[in-house]
């Protein structure tokens, strides 16, 4: 049976390890596995579905004169170990974390990386506590080992050099932790673990800090969280769905988190599915097998019955819908439509406001799903769909049915894309965004965004007519008329061929013709700027009597051309083409003051 977990009432809190990908929470998990089975009696740790238990006179043993386990009541510890799924950070219960406690892990030689960032700020949003385990302490150069020992123990063993490198590189994290929001320092000066966040030097490698990871998260768990640790052991049970599983002989599965009572083998479930609250009936419980029976056919036994808080597979009819994070409940003694309601109001805590237009979001569970629906609004990105589940074709149908190009994108967290779900986005000019760190998703779709403005504006600035104000220059007469050929200096802006250009009589526009061509230095070209003097055709007008040598002449700019330069496109244009445009304006706006707004 599983009272290993159990303790009057008191369950065990539930750790998760999160942290950048190659900083080591693998290993410092296996480490805390491994070191916790060498010193206890072989099966003093126990093996869940998706996490493992640390009873606490095991504790007492690793951590050594650190921790007295007379002082707790709590069982020991539930280390949830699938850091694989990195986004188990953002699994549910009730409205929080599953995790009571965290483990940040971050690599002193690395220092911050973009997935720590997003772990610290998940943590944040759902006020987890947390530590932060500095791991690979042993690579600081010339350090000395002391395996399995204490930190300030080993500490004591290093050279001032390095003993003044360790403080670097600590300060370094202490700092970064500081730019998040944190107040934090080495863990033995902490005296609030509430206000203050403890750091704690470890090397997964050696197991030194080990001792001092167990033995904070221990006093931690006892002194804050004692009462939220009081459960009815004998309720009925809740959880939290960690993984969707097709297991052989079992079909569809649930690996799941209780964090609270107790479920039976003949118990009534009710899960989180795609379409709402599953009701179904357990078949079997099943958890792994003790490390000395593995050689046998299956790696499960049966259980009658599991407490909290524990790691378990249920396996049942109809969960093929079920999804990860979802939470679930044991009926027993209460009224189904209750149960199925309170799954339901769990679900909709979810529930994430989608529109008419936006772009479709997936991810892997709910929980990253909720986080991910969050870092969107922050940034104002509308969503048109949110759900759970890999990237299927019938979302790029969707994704297609959109007016704006900007919207036409699957944003995936942590999912795969299905089979001709790529083929037929690629078909249909869908973009899918692919990450395993949500703010990074953001950015690259932003950049795409970018991109698209970019070129809708190149292509809306290639079809302006563009402001020039030019002067004919004397003694440059070469024709007089049909077209008229003068030497021109452009004074301001961008003068091209086809334009219409005319000359202001008071605040009236005298339109003269259109410029044909455009000829510097004998070579026919297509504009000319500023400060060059050129040779231009003009359709139209005879000199002598339509224009003047001397003579100003602009650009007729059509008033919506005038409107996009003023209200669009002002960055974009050179400062003596703004001027041109402005002068332009000044002078259209005493005859109308409405003109081009």
């Amino acid at each position: 049976m599983s009272g290993d977990t159990q303790h009057g009432g008191l369950r065990t809190p539930i750790v998760a390890v999160l942290g950048h990908v190659d900083h080591g929470k693998t290993s410092l998990l296996d480490k805390i596995r491994g070191s916790t089975v060498i010193e206890g009696e072989a099966g003093a740790i126990t093996q869940h579905i998706g996490a493992t238990a640390v009873p606490l006179d095991v504790v007492g043993e690793v951590a050594g004169s650190l921790v007295d386990p007379s002082e707790f009541d709590l069982p020991g510890l539930l280390f949830i170990d699938t850091p694989g799924h990195h986004s188990f950070t953002t699994l549910r219960s009730r409205g929080g974390a599953l995790a009571d406690i965290a483990i940040l892990v971050v690599d002193v030689n690395d220092g911050f990386q973009p997935q720590t960032e997003e772990a610290i700020k998940i943590l944040a949003d759902s006020e987890t506590p947390f530590v932060v385990a500095a791991n690979k302490v042993d690579t600081i150069p010339g350090w000395q080992v002391t395996e399995d020992a204490p930190i300030q123990q080993t500490l004591e063993a290093q050279s001032d050099r390095v003993e003044q490198q360790f403080n670097e590189k600590l300060y370094e994290i202490i700092g970064e932790l500081s730019d998040a929001g944190f107040t934090s320092d080495f863990y033995w000066r902490v005296q609030d673990f509430r206000s203050n966040v403890g750091v704690v030097p470890v090397s997964a490698m050696t197991g030194e800090g080990i001792p001092d990871l167990l033995a904070v998260l221990m006093g931690l768990a006892q002194r804050y969280m004692k009462e939220d640790m009081e459960i009815d052991v004998t309720g009925p049970g809740a959880g939290t769905v960690l993984e969707v599983k097709d297991e052989r002989g079992f079909g569809t599965t649930l690996d799941v988190i209780l964090y609270d009572g107790t479920v039976r083998a003949d118990d009534t479930v009710v899960v989180g599915g795609v379409n709402g609250p599953i009701v179904t009936d357990v078949r079997a419980l099943l958890k792994p097998r003790p490390l000395a029976e593995i050689r046998t056919e299956s790696r499960f036994e049966k259980v009658d019955e599991i407490a909290a808080a524990a790691g378990v597979k249920i396996a049942a009819p109809d969960l093929d819908d079920a999804i990860a994070g979802a939470p679930v409940r044991v009926v027993r003694d209460r009224e189904l439509d209750d149960v199925i309601a309170d799954v339901q109001a769990e679900l909709a805590e979810v529930a994430v406001d989608t529109g008419e237009e936006g772009v479709v979001v997936k991810a892997d569970t709910l929980g990253s799903l909720e986080a991910m629906a969050n870092a969107l609004e922050e940034a104002e990105i509308p969503m048109m769909r949110a759900e759970v589940g890999d990237i299927a074709p019938r979302d790029v149908a969707m994704a297609t049915t959109v007016e704006e190009e900007e919207y036409r994108a699957i944003l995936g967290f942590n999912v795969d894309v299905l089979g001709d779900a790529a083929t037929r986005a690629e078909q249909d000019d869908v973009r899918v965004f692919e990450s395993d760190v949500i703010y990074q998703l953001v950015e690259e779709y932003e950049g795409f965004v970018e991109e698209i403005e970019r070129r809708q504006k190149e292509a809306v600035f290639e079809n302006v007519m563009r402001p020039a104000r030019f002067r004919v220059l004397e003694d440059h007469v070469f024709r007089q008329s049909d077209p008229a050929v003068i030497g021109v200096e452009v004074l301001s802006g961008t003068l091209r061929r086809n334009t219409p250009v005319g000359y202001f009589d008071g605040n009236e526009m005298e339109r003269v013709g259109v410029v044909k061509g455009i000829q510097d230095q004998g070579e026919d070209v297509d504009e000319v700027r500023a400060g060059n003097e050129v040779a231009v055709s003009i359709d139209g007008p005879t000199v002598g009597r339509d224009i003047n040598e001397g003579d100003e002449l602009w650009v007729d700019l059509p008033e919506k051309h005038a409107k996009v330069l003023e209200q669009e496109l002002l960055e974009e244009i050179p400062m003596d083409e703004r001027e041109a445009l402005h002068q332009f304006l000044e002078t259209q706006r005493k005859r109308d003051p409405f003109w081009g707004k």
